[in-house]
């Protein structure tokens, strides 16, 4: 027999099963904490307990429980310090893991620019409506200090590609809608890298300019609470800038989020 072949056996009806895999104890141990930390049992910048004493705890070996923490180390779970004040620091789960991850999975999928702007396009103006509706002072306030910042930075193409697409992600996160917010983060930081390209090779003061002045036109919709124009005005203005991003990098261009 094959030792590098996994055992099989006849089922029932007559389906041949492969076994299921045993996790390790190291997974197991960092399973449990991974748990306790989204729970909230273990704070965010908290220490694990000493080596010894989650040893004796643990009741695994020394290699097992570093293995533990070398999971979780790359999960961004935890921070390890090394050395005689050494220690597991917690790390409370940020969106830019899922972000990093994200980008490397749609560049190594080979997706294009245009379909990462067609997604945005769907998800983005039904938050700018639901804004509108609700109409809130403090949200159009943290808006319009957004854009403040923005057209300060309307000559400087890294800085103003990364406000706009803060501006993007601000609408979302004040819509309040956790899921949506996550996705478009994910697809935020993809798009940022390609809007600062695209502005190295396009830029022109006037075009930021009059996007600063399509925000500020989304934020005086909201303050009157016209929740369809807001829709259709986002709407427009995402098709808008995709079609120029789109133009100057090319409809089949291929995402690069390693450059």
């Amino acid at each position: 027999m094959n030792p590098a072949r996994p055992q099989v056996r006849q089922g029932g009806g007559g389906k041949r099963q492969v076994p299921m895999r045993v996790p390790k104890m190291a997974e197991l141990l960092a399973t449990r904490i991974r748990r306790q930390i989204i729970l909230g049992q273990l704070k965010e910048g908290e220490l694990l307990l000493p080596e010894a004493q989650l040893l004796e705890q643990s009741g695994v070996s020394r290699p097992t429980l570093r293995e533990a923490f070398r999971i979780l180390e790359s999960e961004s779970f935890i921070a390890v310090n090394r050395g005689s004040r050494g220690g597991a620091r917690i790390l409370a789960p940020k969106i830019d893991v899922a972000v990093r991850y994200a980008g490397i999975y749609l560049q190594h999928a080979n997706t294009t620019f245009e379909d990462v702007q067609m997604v945005r396009a769907l998800l983005e103006p039904p938050a700018a409506r639901t804004l509108a509706e609700r109409s809130d002072p403090e949200a159009i306030q943290a808006l319009r200090d957004h854009i403040a910042l923005e057209a300060e930075s309307v000559t400087d193409a890294h800085a103003f590609a990364e406000l706009s697409t803060g501006f993007h992600q601000l609408v979302m996160d004040l819509a309040g809608n956790k899921t949506l917010t996550l996705v478009v983060a994910m697809l935020g930081g993809v798009i940022e890298k390609c809007s600062t390209r695209v502005l190295e090779l396009i830029f022109d003061i006037e075009n930021t300019k009059t996007a600063v002045r399509s925000h500020q036109r989304l934020v005086d919709l909201i303050e009157k609470g016209d929740a369809q124009q807001a829709l259709t005005h986002w709407r427009k203005h995402l098709q808008s800038v995709a079609q120029v991003q789109v133009r100057a990098l090319g409809s089949d261009q291929c995402l690069d989020v390693m450059g």
